[in-house]
């Protein structure tokens, strides 16, 4: 029995040093009618972006206090106002924006990978991932519906 694990064990070995690795690339396209496609063999006349990994979820949420400075973030009309920064395949940011809908909170939603405006200004709050909230004077990074609440209600 030891024997046939050995050779079992051997083989797998030796495959896995002989077989090629290989690196993949992870394309972003949009079709010609509008739709947004993701995939390591993107067609040839597509608008490619390159999905470079510098951009992430949030796994957890955190709380900090936010200074507006009009040079680096769009205006905002309310000091109350909920502004998010966000890309399309955020999960996260999905569910964020579902939250206020359903409780009828309004808010700005900028993709930072659709609009060069918004990209500078995550860029000038040092994002790492999405969502960025901002709730008047608070920033949260990432998103729960429970921490959300706690803030944008105290804020009333």
């Amino acid at each position: 029995m030891k024997k046939s694990h050995l050779l079992i064990t051997s083989l797998l070995l030796a495959f896995l040093m002989v077989s090629p690795v290989s690196h993949g690339q992870l394309f972003k396209w949009v079709d010609e009618q509008g739709n947004v496609h993701y995939g390591d063999s993107p067609p040839d006349n597509a608008k490619l972006k390159r999905i470079t990994g510098k951009v992430s979820s949030y796994t957890s949420v955190s709380v900090e206090d936010f200074e507006y400075d009009p040079a680096n973030i769009t205006e905002r009309k309310q000091t109350k106002s909920v502004v998010m920064y966000s890309t399309s395949w955020c999960g996260y940011c999905k569910k964020a924006a579902l939250h206020f809908r359903k409780n009828n909170i309004p808010f700005t939603e900028y993709d930072i990978e659709k609009s060069e405006k918004a990209a500078k200004e995550y860029k000038n709050l040092n994002g790492r991932g999405v969502p960025i909230i901002l709730i008047g004077d608070q920033r949260m990074n990432g998103f729960s519906a429970s921490s959300f609440d706690r803030i944008y209600y105290d804020k009333s």
